[in-house]
């Protein structure tokens, strides 16, 4: 059995694929399903594109539903009440403010007014439609998409029966099955204290592992780091989250909202920092 490895960029981070088989016109072939898929996701629900639905359902454009986008608005918003609230979609009602305020002062004090429409309580779905009950509140789909993506992605390769491979999507990884030597794929958790050290490594089969950094991308505004993490919850945060389950979806919620949060209450195996 081969090992094969492909890099590419989708939803503004780079994602890799590594995967194990005796023909590299089938790794190929499942390669590119993949990257077309993350393309797919791309296009649909960029906050960004005023192309995109999610983009016309921000803007009131279009309030019909796909079944796909009906069920990821539907788990999203039942990760925020698992939360406690704290994975929400909706703080994209103040995210323009951090891309548009050179004011820090100005910022915080728009960031007030817009705080009552936070919150999943605001949007609702009924048959196949969403509906906001005001003019003000927006979703993001995010680091969601893009976990989403990742898991899809593996869908992908079992429908093409690759039975070892590693997903990494922007750090949502996935281990499907172990390496052909039999051993579990090895995973480095960074050290946020020392960004370019590894403080622990994770073995994972069949498991999804993500972590949440506060420390990376951080947006500057007259001097004050805001991180790229956005939360209406004053918890003290942690410097890092790392959290392993059976999807990346999985993981990526709960890796955010322990970051934010460390003390909030979980099952899941979790590396904080």
């Amino acid at each position: 059995m081969r090992g094969f490895a492909y890099t590419f960029e989708a939803m503004r981070t780079p994602c890799e694929v590594l995967l194990y088989h005796d023909r590299q016109e089938v790794a190929d072939a499942c390669a590119k399903s993949i990257l077309e898929e993350a393309k797919r996701l791309e296009k649909k629900y960029n906050y960004f594109d005023k192309n995109s639905l999610l983009h016309k359902l921000n803007t009131r454009q279009e309030s019909h539903l796909d079944p796909e986008t009906k069920s990821l608005l539907q788990r999203a918003t039942q990760y925020y009440h698992d939360t406690n609230k704290i994975f929400d979609i909706t703080l994209a009602t103040i995210k323009h403010l951090y891309h548009d305020k050179q004011d820090s002062h100005l910022l915080e004090k728009e960031k007030e007014k817009l705080l009552p429409f936070i919150g999943c309580e605001h949007l609702s779905i009924k048959k196949n439609h969403l509906y906001f009950d005001n003019d003000f509140t927006k979703i993001d789909l995010g680091g969601f998409v893009k976990e989403y993506a990742a898991d899809r992605a593996v869908l992908l390769l079992k429908k093409r029966k690759i039975t070892s491979a590693l997903i990494n999507f922007g750090g949502d990884i996935y281990a499907l099955g172990k390496k052909p030597n039999g051993e579990k794929f090895k995973i480095g958790i960074t050290n946020p204290k020392k960004p370019d050290t590894v403080i622990h490594f994770i073995e994972i089969s069949n498991q999804a592992l993500t972590t949440s950094a506060s420390y990376e991308r951080p947006i500057m505004i007259e001097g004050k780091s805001y991180s790229h993490i956005l939360s209406k919850a004053l918890d003290k945060r942690a410097l890092s989250a790392t959290v392993v389950s059976n999807s990346c979806v999985e993981s990526g919620v709960y890796s955010t909202a322990l970051m934010i949060n460390p003390k909030l209450p979980t099952t899941h195996h979790t590396y904080i920092i």
